[in-house]
């Protein structure tokens, strides 16, 4: 080895000291000064050290060792004479090998279902990871239903997942429709309604407008079509008709006073939409002022809000009304008109569908090309108070639409270059998501029955006010829903409510309903789905608290790390796919349904190591369900299921209250617990039951009214839990019930068996001469042991039937013979 100066080590004093261990202990000692890799350089010295050597050192001596197998490697160990220069070429320091990085793994892509293509296409934004997302909001006019649950809680779910799980930068716009032919009309009929009772027509003089209104209601229902609408009219039609005969006996009658006020009252009640219609036919025209159509929306909007929020949906990053953007539409109206692909008609203004679908750059109807000329859907896009017969002679083509509507007396109006007027209800959409996004979007969302017309126009007039072919890149339509099967309708009285919604299910577990299906696909909401979600939210519930029970357990800080046996090993790596199999559906379509199944897979599995850990009784290993359940936990905050700060398992006792609730108490009930065990243990040695069966109150009935569940395992420690009270009281419920249940048919079986006992004794007791005396209607002669001879009309028995009478009486032969046994005994 060559100092720095270049000057080789002259072995011979070290290699000449005598004792092998001796000299193994100097050589030692000298190389734990030097280095074998900066700056080191072979010298013959070194060559002629190492071939005094038969074999590597012991190992004991690190530092000579390590020398020997560094010349050993470079120098191939042979014992031949050679020139030590050619040996190390590099003068200097010794390189690194040549490092290849692994080929890894394919990573999937984000997919989405793009309407305008009809298949899933890899989502890419326009700008790097910023995504630009509008979403068409509700038109407020009345209580939010599980419709717009269906498509509010969709996109929810989506925003969040491409948020916080593939951390996109998402700016989303949502809008209010508060102008709209719907809000118009429903507000009118309020006013006029109200104004109608503050009158407080006597019953003769109701008597004789219901009977009034109903002539135009019954011509309205004659001319009905629709089965579900038909259904509706005809329900109203005899409701009002119940409440009708009533006041007309009375006021027949002379019946005056409290009597008849209170079955006016009720033909009031329940003509109110059957008045309001006519109310509005003969007066509506003479509603002029705007906040009355501005009152009704804004009410419906807060009311929008509030269940939103109760359903953990987040609130828009900015919220645009059709009220606050007139002068916005009103100017992109005018550029439509410019560009050549709007006119004027009567104060209104259209969109002219033939000559923008003739324009090479463009193309009318993206979405649905096949629903072209569907007028039923066309008329129902422009609204009830605007496909009068002077409004449709107003357009060129019978596909064009509204633009601009010329407002007609009782509707509420603007200032336009083309007169007093309203926006049409496609261009609310087009003008605010220009004005907020831009010429061009990553996403717009809405629910699947808006593609046409409705969205096929947005995508028209924004193409022709930007003169471009890509105002919207991906276009997500959320599925429909329908109740029980059914379609939702007042008619078929299956229209529920979000309020109503919350008041059967929490919005956990609406949430979880609709995690469990596809969101673009149709969402059944009927018992068996939501059935489906409280057990899969209670499966999982189940394992969030196994876990933290497992995690309460104590131990030292050392005592966590425990080591990994082949179980452990298995479910580490069942954990890992799982992990790969949720990326892998989140990126296929955000395929909600798939990844819920792996997460239940994944607890299923860890589910199964725990028994068998308790089983073995051996303790779980607690880092590796630790990290479980924080994945799980993770995954339901990013779907919204979790709301909270809590970093194992769903909330208990509401948002907030959880993580403080659980710290705080279960010191004490870990306390009561063992206490309670340390007490069985001794009552069941000294046999005290009373005792016994207060520990057992004390589980099944005080603690599931505080919401603490205790779960005893014999040979193991009692297991505690903080559950809802709601949910632990109806486990007892539930339980109870299944116990009566149980004893019902238990006494039932009971009863049974009895009476077919008795039955048997009964019919042991006839002597099989007495058998068929009593079928007289039967047979009419017998032998002298009593036995059939001839039927009831005195025909003599066949040999067939003689031979199956025959059996039935030696069988009852037998059976009376054991009888008179029994009674002998």
């Amino acid at each position: 080895m060559s100092d720095k100066d270049g000057q080789a080590f002259d072995y011979e004093r070290l290699l000449n000291i005598k004792g092998a261990e001796a000299r193994l202990k100097a050589l030692n000692e000298f190389f734990s000064t030097r280095s074998y890799v900066v700056g080191f350089t072979f010298s013959q010295a070194d060559v002629d050290a190492f071939r005094q050597f038969l074999g590597p050192p012991p190992v004991k001596y690190c530092h000579l060792n390590r020398w020997y197998k560094h010349i050993e490697a470079v120098y191939g160990g042979s014992s031949e004479c050679v020139n030590y220069q050619t040996v190390h070429t590099s003068k200097g320091k010794r390189v690194q090998p040549l490092w290849m990085p692994p080929e890894g793994t394919a990573q999937s892509k984000l997919c989405l279902y793009n309407s305008l293509t009809r298949s899933k296409e890899v989502f890419t934004p326009l700008d790097g990871k910023k995504v630009l997302w509008y979403c068409c909001g509700p038109t407020v006019y009345d209580a939010s239903h599980m419709g717009h649950a269906r498509s509010y809680i969709s996109f929810d779910i989506l925003r969040r997942i491409l948020k916080d799980y593939f951390k996109y930068d998402l700016f989303y716009c949502m809008n209010i429709t508060d102008i709209d032919d719907k809000i118009i009309k429903r507000a009118r009929q309020n006013h006029l309604f109200e104004q109608y009772q503050k009158k407080k027509p006597d019953p003769s003089k109701l008597l004789e407008d219901v009977k009034t209104a109903l002539k135009p209601f019954t011509a309205k229902l004659a001319g009905t079509t629709d089965p579900d609408k038909k259904q509706m009219l005809e329900r109203i039609l005899d409701t009002v008709t119940s409440a009708l005969g009533p006041l007309e006996k009375a006021v027949q009658n002379g019946i005056s006073g409290e009597e008849t006020g209170r079955i006016a009252e009720k033909l009031l009640e329940e003509s109110k939409d059957l008045l309001s219609d006519w109310l509005d036919a003969e007066l509506g025209s003479q509603v002029t002022e705007n906040s009355i159509f501005s009152t009704l929306p804004k009410y419906w909007e807060e009311e929008f809000h509030k269940d939103m929020e109760a359903l953990s949906v987040l609130p828009p990053d900015v919220l645009t009304r059709v009220s606050e953007y007139v002068p916005e539409i009103v100017t992109f109206v005018k550029k439509v008109v410019d560009n050549g692909y709007g006119y004027v008609s009567n104060g209104s203004v259209y969109f002219d569908t033939v000559k923008f679908d003739a324009s090479p750059n463009h193309s009318y109807a993206k979405l649905v090309p096949e629903a072209v000329g569907d007028q039923a859907a066309l008329q129902e896009g422009e609204g009830d108070l605007s496909i009068s017969a002077d409004r449709l002679s107003e357009k060129r083509s019978p596909n064009d639409f509204a633009l601009w509507k010329a407002s007609k007396p009782g509707e509420p109006s603007w200032d336009s270059p083309w007169g007093k007027g309203r926006p049409g209800w496609h261009i609310e959409c087009s003008a605010m998501a220009g004005s907020i996004l831009g010429e061009s979007m990553d996403i717009h969302g809405g629910g699947y029955d808006l593609r046409f017309p409705h969205h096929d126009n947005e995508l028209a007039q924004s193409e022709a006010f930007f003169e471009n072919d890509h105002w919207v890149r991906y276009f997500l339509h959320t599925g429909h829903l329908t109740i029980a099967g059914c379609k939702m309708s007042k008619s078929l009285k299956n229209f529920i409510t979000i309020k109503e919604a919350l008041r059967s299910h929490t919005a956990r577990q609406l949430r979880l309903a609709f995690l469990m299906h596809s969101w673009k696909d149709t969402l059944d909401y009927s018992t068996n789905t939501m059935e489906s979600a409280i057990q899969y939210e209670r499966f999982m519930n189940e394992f969030f608290l196994n876990v933290k029970d497992i995690l309460r357990a104590p131990t030292d800080v050392t005592g966590q790390y425990q080591k990994w046996e082949q179980e452990e090993l298995e479910l580490h790596r069942s954990f890992c796919e799982r992990k790969s199999a949720v990326d892998e559906a989140l990126c296929d379509n955000i395929d909600t349904r798939t990844a819920m199944e792996e997460m239940r897979s994944l607890v299923s599995q860890c589910n199964s190591y725990i028994a068998a850990k308790k089983s073995a009784k051996v303790f779980p290993n607690r880092m590796l369900l630790d990290s479980v359940a924080v994945y799980l936990t993770e995954m339901f905050k990013i779907f919204g299921a979790i709301d909270s700060e809590e970093p194992i398992g769903f909330p208990i006792g509401g948002t907030g209250q959880s993580m403080n609730l659980e710290a705080t108490v279960m010191p004490f009930l870990s306390a009561l617990s063992q206490f309670r065990e340390s007490i069985r243990q001794i009552a069941r040695e000294q046999k005290v039951t009373d005792i016994l069966q207060l520990c057992d109150s004390l589980r099944d009935d005080i603690l599931p009214e505080l919401g603490v569940r205790l779960e005893d395992h014999e040979g193991l420690p009692t297991v505690v839990k903080l559950v809802d009270k709601e949910t632990l009281l109806k486990e007892k419920e539930e339980k109870k019930k299944a116990e009566e249940e149980k004893k019902r048919k238990k006494e039932e079986a009971s009863r049974k068996k009895q009476e077919q006992e008795a039955a048997k004794l009964a019919k042991m007791k006839v002597p099989p001469s007495e058998m068929f005396k009593c079928e007289m209607d039967k047979f009419s002669q017998f032998d002298e042991h009593g036995f059939p001879t001839h039927d009831a009309e005195g025909k003599e028995l066949s040999k067939a039937q003689t031979k199956k009478l025959r059996k039935l009486f030696e069988a009852q032969e037998k059976l009376h013979e054991e009888y008179l046994q029994m009674v002998q005994n």
